[in-house]
C-alpha cells in the first residue's frame, strides 16, 4: 500500500504566492463523478489521501462531500488550505476530515495584499488583513479540534517569508493562549492544534538548470503518487506541471501505471541514487533527500 496520495480536486487558487511554483495547465474542478471513479481505483491501496496538489481545496463546493466519501471508502482524509476560505466552509467540521493542514505563510507570500484582503472577511484596512486572517483561521480551527480533527498551522518560511512570523505568534498568542508546549518542529498550542515550523524549499522546474550533485533520493513511487485534476498520474506531489506522466487513471488501472517502464525507471533508479527525470535532476528536495535510503 502507498502511504499517501495528493488528490488534486483542482488547481485553481484564489491567492498569488511568491513561494508557489503554480500551473499553466487548463483550469478546472473535478466533478463527483469523476472523484468518486478515482477514489474507486484508489481504494485499498492507499491510505492518506491529500486533497491538493496545486489549487485551493476549499474553492470546491463539495469539498466537504469528498471528505465524507473518502472516509467512508477507508482513506485517511487530509486536506491542506491557504485558509482564507474556512470561515465560509463550516461544512468540512461537520465532515471531519483527519487532518487539516493551514499554511499561515500564504499571507506573507502573496504578491498582491488586494487579493488576501479580498478573501477575508470583514477586512477594512490592510493592517487589519492579517488580523482578521488569523482571527477566522483560528476560529475555524477551534471548532474542527473540537471534533477530533488535527489542525497543524504551517510557517513552513524559514529562510524565505518570514518577516511576519512573530506577530502572527502574537496573534496566536491572544487567541489560543500560552504556555505551549515544544515540539521538535514546533508547539502544541493546545489539544489537537498544532504549529509546525519548516524550511522555505524550492520547487522543481525543468526551466532550471540541473543541480551539480548527481546523488539524489526522493520517496516517489514508494510512499507517494500524485493523481492531477485530469487523472494524470505523476511520481509526487511537486510535479505542479505534470512534466513527468505515468499513466491516466481514468484510463487504466493503477497496478499498471506504477508497472510502466517509466515509472520502474525513476523508482529504481532513486533506489541506487540516480535521478533519471530531467524535473528530479532539477529538485532540491530530492537532493535534499539523499541521505536517506527506503
Amino acid at each position: 500500500m502507498i502511504q499517501r496520495c495528493y488528490l488534486e480536486i483542482t488547481n485553481i487558487c484564489n491567492l498569488d504566492c511568491a513561494f508557489c511554483a503554480k500551473t499553466k495547465r487548463t483550469k478546472a474542478l473535478m466533478s463527483g463523478e469523476q472523484f468518486e471513479q478515482l477514489t474507486d481505483k484508489l481504494q485499498g491501496k492507499i491510505q492518506f489521501l491529500y486533497f491538493h496538489l496545486m489549487g485551493e481545496p476549499c474553492l470546491h463546493p463539495q469539498l466537504a462531500d469528498f471528505v465524507t466519501r473518502a472516509k467512508e471508502k477507508g482513506f485517511t482524509p487530509v486536506i491542506t488550505t491557504n485558509g482564507t476560505r474556512l470561515s465560509q466552509r463550516q461544512d468540512l467540521i461537520a465532515a471531519k476530515a483527519y487532518k487539516i493542514q493551514i499554511s499561515l505563510h500564504a499571507h506573507e507570500g502573496n504578491l498582491d495584499e488586494k487579493i488576501l484582503m479580498q478573501n477575508t472577511d470583514n477586512v477594512s484596512s490592510e493592517n487589519a488583513a492579517l488580523d482578521n486572517y488569523i482571527e477566522q483561521v483560528v476560529c475555524f480551527a477551534k471548532a474542527a479540534a473540537q471534533q477530533g480533527t488535527l489542525i497543524i498551522l504551517r510557517l513552513w518560511n524559514q529562510g524565505g517569508y518570514e518577516s511576519l512570523n512573530d506577530k502572527i505568534l502574537q496573534l496566536l498568542a491572544q487567541q489560543l493562549p500560552q504556555p505551549w508546549t515544544e515540539r521538535h518542529d514546533g508547539w502544541k498550542l493546545c489539544e489537537n492544534i498544532y504549529l509546525e515550523y519548516d524550511r522555505i524549499f524550492q520547487w522543481p522546474d525543468s526551466e532550471r538548470e540541473a543541480l551539480p550533485d548527481p546523488q539524489f533520493f526522493c520517496y516517489a513511487l514508494r510512499n507517494q503518487i500524485g493523481v492531477l485534476v485530469d487523472g494524470s498520474v505523476v511520481p509526487c506531489c511537486l510535479d505542479h506541471e505534470g512534466d513527468i506522466v505515468l499513466g491516466n487513471l481514468f484510463e487504466q488501472e493503477l497496478e499498471d501505471i506504477l508497472a510502466s517502464p517509466r515509472a520502474r525507471a525513476l523508482y529504481e533508479a532513486f533506489s541506487q541514487h540516480r535521478a533519471v527525470e530531467d524535473l528530479c535532476c532539477r529538485c532540491g528536495y530530492a537532493k535534499i533527500n539523499k541521505q536517506y535510503r527506503q
